[in-house]
């Protein structure tokens, strides 16, 4: 076969660093706007973005080429230097190390869609570590001792 073939949906979701509320409603819009266009121009197709002030998820069809782990990378450290540059916290802000990342079938891309872009709803029931125990549980990942979350505490 001469070329290659694929369909790779991936949602991934990662925090800020000790769970801080730190993505503020006035510039969250910017931000996805700016991780769409990092998205986009490594080639991929962002299919939703979405989140609360603690965390992100975004859903892209992944091109076969592309390693997950740079393009997660490359999404934190660029949108980590913008909201820097443009000094839009006034905290230190920084993403947690890891996150998570899940698949999903062409059968299932407009339910998780839809799952993304109501975050805000979605949390007034749930809170992030309700939802991504449940994620977990869904897709059987096993936990282990692996480090969670990396939370704030205060002195």
């Amino acid at each position: 076969m001469a070329d290659v073939f694929s369909q790779i949906y991936i949602q991934t979701v990662f925090a800020v660093k000790h769970r801080q509320a730190l993505i503020r409603p006035e510039w969250e819009e910017d931000l996805y706007k700016y991780t769409t266009g990092i998205v986009q121009n490594r080639g991929n197709k962002l299919l939703a973005i979405g989140g609360m002030p603690d965390h992100i998820h975004i859903f892209i069809g992944l091109k076969p080429v592309e390693a997950l782990s740079d393009l997660v990378r490359e999404i934190k450290k660029a949108t980590n230097e913008y909201i820097h540059d443009n000094r839009l916290s006034k905290f230190k802000f920084d993403w947690q190390a890891g996150y998570g990342a899940f698949s999903y079938s062409r059968s299932h891309r407009d339910a998780v869609c839809k799952y993304i872009l109501n975050q805000k709803e979605h949390h007034r029931n749930k809170t992030f570590e309700e939802e991504f125990f449940k994620i977990l549980n869904d897709f059987e990942v096993e936990i282990g001792k692996k480090q969670m979350f990396d939370f704030f505490l205060p002195d």
